[in-house]
């Protein structure tokens, strides 16, 4: 299926049927005038309304109407010159008549712009219809199971497993309807990456950015299972994680965090092993948000004013070689669920685009679980249905809560009239009910009926023990028990998650300077010169310290107050506790040979006055974001700049100018910050960027400074020398230049290092980069190619034949409302009021519904044709410790393409001067025995592929390849050559230490 470039695609219509006390006192002051929004209160709401513009941070839904404007305040008395800086009633009112006038003739012209721009239908080949899930081995076992569960179900009852009943209709974000009559639960879908929103007794973990910087696939794998675990002891059936997307495309986008790195090869394999890892503990993960949602600013409709939501233009390539390539290593894994995403792709909203849903995911990647929109996401009934989405979250429309479902009620009627077809309505309950199974959820022991005391065990939305049941409905009167307080973190079964958070946190500090071997620290301060009795060390900036008003005052942690332990939004979570560094050093250095002090301040006198003062300084600084529903002192989700916030860059210059000793910096960040403005100080020795730790930020951070740990994690982007170096398409489009927001990926295959690299710029730090107290060197390379059968993978297999049951339209009388039953306000029903509601005719199917769709040579498996995941190339070498402590070595394989490669109707292809493919983390002790440790790496045939958009396949090119094992996207130390695809021989190729090729031989 080929994609035009920029894609547009059919159906873009909406209107379709340690917590403890410091043991003694340390001197600690504050004199910040850094203005902050106010925190926010605990209350749980999420305020994310597509139906309302953008709020700050301070919003609350009780206060709006209550509070008085301003300037109405009779508290704020107008004196003076004050009056005329003041708008009068009169002066409002012609303002907005002003503004009513530009929005009517901004809205005309807007509309016949969009009509000239942006085809109602789309201009890209539809994909229809919709596969069928069941196609593959590993699935047909709980597909059989679902289809003799489904074939049991009525229409409504159908419907309502693929309906959610409203936003906080029950205990969690999202929850569907049961089908209590054969046992089939409610399912608890909840939020997010990196813990469980909104829940107690469960770990903060660090976010996936932190967890990118280790690089190291174990960690992955035991925080995913970890964080399952969780969930399944709240009574949690699909978590809503990990995140994908954003990739990474613009280093200041609003939730980069919530990902684990600006490269596909990295943000797949790290979505795999969580995906492995909470699915392990039964719980059915979320692959999202699919896809190309890269920025916060116009994200979905209306959110920020304006009436459509972003389109992210991209070609077949781009899609395949960047933005699905994650998707595809977590369907590969087994991913049960797939989200898709607020934003349009090629202008059709992701929820209704049937080339990727359909085609892309369905078909080409073989998934078999089920797509759940974003909240609010779906912007249409029967289109988004026919597109291959299978669920609705939270269940409501167009507008945030309105209990007026796009499904629901509707996709009954859609059904009985023939615009939804009954055997699409049967696969997407199908999808959902074989994800059930496939995750063992029908286990009563493990997973018991709601009757028997199962189901969440937690509430969204109070932390009392009683509450309501159904508390997002205005009638709402029944009560019970909805907190059970059920421990989590620590507990003989799932093991000390809170060890296991310390450990991801401290691998993610990513140490990028450290002259003069400053670090590690001692705990009694010697090898600090000082001219006084103890030897005097403080902290600097607000990061190291709590925030005053409480770890969680700010709702969905949106402010940067106190130390940043994660980003704000949704895939944020509750800080159960939180170890602060200020803490941490407390409690670890010695006080009897050690004076130890801190500041709370970013800026002013007291700075450079205390600094002046020291022996060693260490300067804490922060760059925060989040998702958009909520803005902090002008950041509204997406950064404004890549560089510090609330004075940061002033606050280091000022330590290291003024401090008495040399000056460490931690810089907590969502991502990329600028260091242009004090790196090369002469007083700053070192450089630890801590990431976005979680609940035990302070004691990882103490576990590396003191050399508890050896610092061993790695970038997972590129630091800049300035902010254009990474590209002109990079920025955040901060103003709409349309009425419905183009944002073009021109730049395709090149973000962060493949940028750099194309365009030959110095990094600062480059990605991969990461400083160790030890020394490492690589040598013995050897290259045994396997040989690849041809150019493109095997023939695609024949797939599974789906169970099948009836398809016949039933008895419109069986989906009325039933009789005394009461109806809840907002919650969203099954039911239809009428037989005369349903109003049966010759309804059309889309363009090239009826037309059928040759099956992509690139399927037949979860995550494509399963010789794309042929071994083609193993890489073997020596990892060998040559300094003096043990340590960890994260060893990467970068892959550059032949040149002059051409395509079949005779054009160019392009590539990346290199591209990660590979890498593994490797434990290299001091002993004899310990200090050598081999290296083995395997590339796939994907991985040697380009995709092809004339052949609509994977291609490996003839020529010569090159691989390179290092410590970063720019060490090229070791590098040798390859062929795959010629005259069926492959040679083997050693190297010596140098990285120099040795020897030949064929295979």
């Amino acid at each position: 299926m080929s994609l035009k470039d920029p894609q547009v695609y059919e159906l873009d219509r909406s209107d379709s049927p340690s917590r403890g006390p410091y043991d003694q006192p340390y001197r600690y002051s504050s004199d910040s005038e850094d203005g902050q929004d106010t925190p926010l209160s605990s209350q749980r709401a999420y305020q994310d309304d597509a139906s309302q513009p953008l709020q700050p941070a301070s919003y609350s839904k009780e206060t709006v109407g209550k509070q008085p404007l301003a300037w109405l305040d009779s508290k704020r008395t107008r004196t003076g010159w004050t009056r005329y800086l003041i708008p009068s009633r009169f002066l409002c009112s012609l303002i907005l008549l002003f503004l009513v006038a530009l929005s009517l003739l901004l809205g005309v012209g807007g509309f016949w712009a969009y009509s000239k721009s942006v085809p109602l239908d789309g201009q890209s080949p539809p994909w229809y219809p919709s596969p069928a899930g069941g196609s593959v081995k590993a699935w047909s076992e709980s597909y059989e199971k679902a289809a003799k569960l489904v074939g049991q179900m009525t229409l409504v009852e159908k419907v309502n497993v693929t309906t959610g009943i409203g936003w906080s209709m029950g205990m969690c974000v999202g929850n569907t309807g049961p089908v209590e009559r054969l046992g089939f639960p409610s399912l608890c879908l909840q939020d997010g990456p990196l813990g469980l929103r909104f829940a107690d007794n469960a770990t903060a973990f660090p976010a996936g950015v932190t967890v990118g910087a280790t690089w190291n696939k174990k960690l992955m794998y035991a925080r995913g299972k970890a964080h399952g675990f969780e969930a399944r002891k709240k009574g949690i059936n699909v978590l809503l994680g990990p995140s994908m997307g954003p990739l990474g495309r613009l280093p200041a986008g609003g939730r980069n965090w919530e990902g684990f790195g600006a490269d596909p090869v990295l943000q797949g394999y790290a979505a795999a092993q969580t995906i492995k890892g909470i699915q392990d503990s039964g719980v059915i993960a979320t692959a999202k948000h699919y896809v190309a949602n890269e920025q916060e600013h116009f994200r979905q409709s209306w959110e920020w004013g304006t009436p459509n939501a972003i389109s992210s233009n991209m070609g077949d390539r781009t899609m395949r070689e960047m933005y699905a390539w994650p998707f595809a290593e977590s369907v590969r894994a087994g991913v049960a669920s797939v989200m898709c995403s607020y934003n349009q792709v090629n202008n059709s909203y992701a929820c209704q685009n049937s080339a990727l849903l359909n085609g892309i995911l369905k078909d080409e990647l073989g998934f078999q679980g089920f797509v759940q929109s974003d909240w609010l996401a779906q912007r249409s009934g029967v289109a988004s249905a026919l597109a291959g989405l299978d669920m609705t979250m939270p269940g409501d429309g167009l507008s945030w809560a309105d209990g007026n479902s796009l499904w629901g009620s509707q996709l009954t009627k859609a059904v009985l009239n023939s615009s939804v077809p009954v055997d699409r309505l049967n696969d997407m309950t199908m999808r959902i009910v074989a994800a059930w199974y496939q995750l063992g959820q029908d286990n009563t022991s493990t997973w018991p009926a709601e009757k028997d005391g199962g189901g969440p065990n937690f509430s969204s939305w109070t932390d009392d023990e009683e509450g309501l049941l159904h508390p997002g409905s205005p009638d709402a009167k029944e009560k019970g028990v909805v907190n059970k307080y059920v421990q989590t973190e620590n507990t003989t079964e799932g093991g000390d998650h809170d060890r296991l958070a310390r450990q991801i946190a401290a691998e993610g500090i990513v140490m990028v300077k450290n002259e003069n071997n400053v670090l590690p620290l001692r705990r009694d301060g010697s090898g600090i010169e000082t001219s006084n009795e103890k030897v005097k060390i403080a902290v600097f900036g607000d990061g190291a310290f709590p925030n005053p008003a409480g770890n969680n005052a700010c709702k969905d942690r949106a402010c940067n107050t106190g130390t940043l332990a994660m980003g704000w939004g949704s895939g944020a979570v509750e800080l159960p506790y939180l170890s602060t560094p200020v803490d941490a050093l407390h409690h670890n250095f010695d006080s009897d040979k050690v004076e130890f002090s801190g500041l709370a301040d970013n800026s002013g006198k007291k700075v450079a006055e205390l600094a002046k003062e020291q022996d060693l300084c260490i300067a804490f600084i922060s760059a925060d974001a989040g998702e958009g529903f909520v803005s902090w002192n002008g950041v509204k989700g997406d950064r404004n700049d890549l560089y510090a916030q609330k004075g940061g860059d002033k606050l280091v210059a000022s330590v290291a100018d003024n401090c008495g000793g040399d000056t460490i910096v931690v810089l907590n960040t969502v991502g990329p910050v600028i260091l242009e403005k004090w790196i090369d100080l002469p007083g700053v020795k070192a450089v630890l960027i801590a990431h976005l730790p979680g609940q035990e930020a302070g004691n990882a951070l103490a576990d590396v400074l003191f050399g508890d740990v050896n610092p061993s994690g790695a970038l997972p982007y590129t630091i800049a020398k300035d902010e254009k170096d990474y590209g002109p398409t990079s920025g955040i489009m901060y103003l709409p230049n349309g009425i419905v927001p183009q944002q073009d990926f021109t730049e395709g295959l090149y973000i962060d290092y493949r940028y750099f690299d194309k365009q030959s710029i110095t990094p600062r730090y480059e990605f991969g980069f990461g400083l160790s107290y030890t020394t490492f060197k690589l040598s013995s390379m050897f290259l045994n190619p396997q040989g690849l059968s041809g150019a493109t993978p095997a023939p695609r297999p024949n797939a599974l034949v789906a169970p099948q049951i009836s398809s016949e339209i039933p008895d419109a009388a069986e989906a009325l409302w039933p009789k005394g039953m009461k109806k809840l306000k907002k919650y969203v029903y099954p039911y239809i009021a009428s037989l005369s509601s349903v109003k049966v005719g010759a309804y059309p199917y889309p363009v090239g519904y009826a037309t059928p769709i040759s099956l992509s040579p690139a399927g037949g498996a979860e995550g494509g044709n399963p010789d794309l995941y042929t071994t083609a190339l193993k890489v073997q070498a020596t990892l060998t410790n040559t300094g003096s402590v043990p340590g960890q070595a994260v060893v990467q394989a970068y892959l550059s393409f032949p040149s002059n490669v051409i395509s079949p109707s005779g054009k160019p292809i392009d590539f990346p001067v290199r591209v990660l493919r590979q890498w593994d983390k490797i434990f290299v002790g001091t002993s004899n025995e310990e200090k050598r440790q081999p290296v083995r790496l395997e590339l796939t045939r994907k991985d040697c592929s380009y995709w092809d958009a004339e052949v609509q396949n994977w291609v490996v090119p003839k020529g010569e390849f090159r691989v390179c094992l290092g410590f970063s996207s720019r060490d090229e130390g070791h590098c040798s050559t390859f062929e795959l695809v010629g005259d069926g021989k492959s040679e083997m190729h050693w190297c010596d230490s140098d990285g120099l090729r040795l020897h030949y031989g064929t295979a």
